[in-house]
């Protein structure tokens, strides 16, 4: 099923989330409830559906964060994404509740405490089935859209970029296979994937097959599956996310297992 829509009047302009508060409808205000997967008093996670941008973006649309104005409550600031998905990537996402919490969580972030894994659908099995990607990338931009390339270290724009893949299923058609970034880069797991001639299904960016053995992909198919994190009052947290429908049924479609879920979505404190 894909996501749901939220479209703004022609004509009206899109306001900055993080100053102005958004009138949200009662169906949109459900809708971003309904993706909660944890919360506590400082921080709120959830499961973003495809198809909807974390931020910005020149789609005329409510992003992820306009929508975190369902969660605000009188004099406490709206939740602040701590990080972001690409549109079309499902999955996990974190948002912190306090300034505090968003300065801590922040903080983690660039020291390389987060710990992500995806999930991801491509075209035939890797080979070898699993190893790290350790290729620099640099961005790249033509017209108005930017790209990243794989490219040699002394390059003058290179940025340190590495990526674990394993392969958790295949068959002579496609294969499942689990990506966890060690870096953080823009579209560091699609490039990499790219790069080793196994492309995303569905993201027609860096040549992922759109259609695979007669069946149309809905959207590029990647999903963050986990999500490991200091916790701001103490511990780690590690949030699961249920893979959505549309990715459920690309596996059955291809012919893969489908993985077991979380239900509801596992939250391991450490």
């Amino acid at each position: 099923m894909s996501s749901p829509k939220f479209r703004r009047p022609p004509g009206v302009a899109k306001p900055k989330a993080s100053e102005t508060p958004i009138a949200l409808t009662p169906e949109e205000i459900a809708a971003a409830q309904s993706w909660v997967l944890y919360e506590d008093e400082t921080i709120i996670v959830l499961n973003k559906p495809p198809g909807l941008s974390s931020q910005g973006g020149r789609i005329k649309a409510h992003t992820l964060d306009d929508l975190l104005w369902a969660f605000a409550r009188p004099n406490r600031p709206r939740p602040k994404l701590v990080h972001r998905l690409d549109r079309d990537t499902s999955g996990v996402i974190l948002t912190a509740k306090t300034k505090l919490a968003a300065s801590m969580l922040g903080k983690a972030l660039e020291a390389k405490r987060f710990r992500k894994s995806y999930l991801a659908i491509v075209a035939g099995a890797p080979e070898p089935k699993g190893g790290m990607i350790d290729s620099p990338l640099r961005r790249e931009s033509i017209g108005r859209e930017a790209y990243m390339r794989v490219c040699a270290p002394d390059h003058p724009d290179a940025e340190t970029a590495r990526s674990r893949y394993r392969t958790l299923a295949h068959n002579g058609l496609a294969a499942l296979v689990e990506l966890s970034p060690d870096t953080g880069r823009m579209h560091q797991l699609r490039v990499h994937m790219a790069s080793i001639g196994r492309p995303l299904v569905g993201d027609s960016r860096y040549g992922g097959a759109l259609m695979l053995g007669g069946i149309a992909a809905p959207r590029l198919m990647l999903h963050a599956a986990s999500l490991s994190f200091p916790h701001p009052l103490g511990g780690e947290r590690k949030i699961l996310a249920p893979l959505p429908a549309d990715f459920t049924a690309m596996l059955k479609a291809l012919d893969l297992p489908v993985p077991e879920q979380p239900r509801p979505a596992t939250v391991e404190q450490g």
